[in-house]
């Protein structure tokens, strides 16, 4: 059973260690470099109005995927911009589902009108998951730099409240 709620501090090592899992194993997130609990913890707090953060947890309280959802300087103040992370091995088991439904609610909470995900065009099972949430082709940013050099294509992806 997957509950999802709002990460607390104790939370933070554990997103870390799962992200860090997930950027080391490469071809699904734009991140290049690592991160550490204290890292998070400065996004959350730092992070601007209208954001909002979930974490996934199983039944043993152990993280197994969070997500946010926060406005981004090229959208329209109508719009924010998601990222999603489930731990590697737990894809398809509702977890993002889950998640997805938390910051759909908080979304329209906070006033956004739609959502905007980008997306690496190599990243197929992050392609399919948004598609899979009713998310809609809408661009494409082609030969995007990574922090490391390398050079991806992103599909922007929009899902309306």
């Amino acid at each position: 059973m997957i509950k999802v709620r709002s990460p607390i501090t104790l939370d933070y090592p554990h997103m870390a260690h799962l992200l860090n899992a997930i950027i080391e194993a490469g071809g699904t997130t734009a991140l290049t470099r690592s991160v550490k609990g204290d890292d998070l913890a400065e996004w959350m707090e730092f992070a601007p109005e209208r954001s909002a953060w979930h974490v996934a947890v199983d039944a043993q309280e152990k993280i197994v995927g969070f997500q946010w959802i926060e406005p981004e300087s090229s959208l329209p103040p109508e719009a924010a911009n998601i990222a999603t992370f489930v731990q590697i091995g737990q894809t398809g088991l509702g977890i993002g589902s889950a998640l997805f439904e938390a910051t759909r609610r908080a979304a329209k909470s906070l006033g956004y009108v739609w959502i905007n995900a980008n997306i690496r065009a190599d990243n197929e099972g992050g392609l399919i998951y948004y598609q899979s949430r009713g998310f809609q082709d809408y661009g494409r940013v082609e030969n995007y730099r990574m922090g490391d050099g390398q050079i991806v294509d992103k599909i922007l992806k929009r899902y309306d409240l």
